[in-house]
């Protein structure tokens, strides 16, 4: 998967924090609601605009390190 298709920075939207495109959902925001113990399911609920591709591509992004 392309995360960038999904991800994007921007000094205009949050300081320019990684956010879900096309929302000011931050990729911090995300992860620190996997962190708290959140599920996919969950946020997606939660989030209507957060698609489950780009869920996966904020997952996809810790493939890579």
């Amino acid at each position: 998967m392309n995360w960038r298709a999904h991800i994007e920075t921007n000094n205009q939207i949050l300081l320019g924090k990684p956010v879900i495109k096309g929302t000011r959902l931050s990729v911090e925001h995300i992860i620190n609601l996997l962190a708290s113990g959140w599920t996919e399911q969950q946020i997606l609920e939660n989030y209507p605009r957060l698609s489950k591709e780009s869920l996966q591509a904020v997952l996809g992004i810790f493939k890579n390190f």
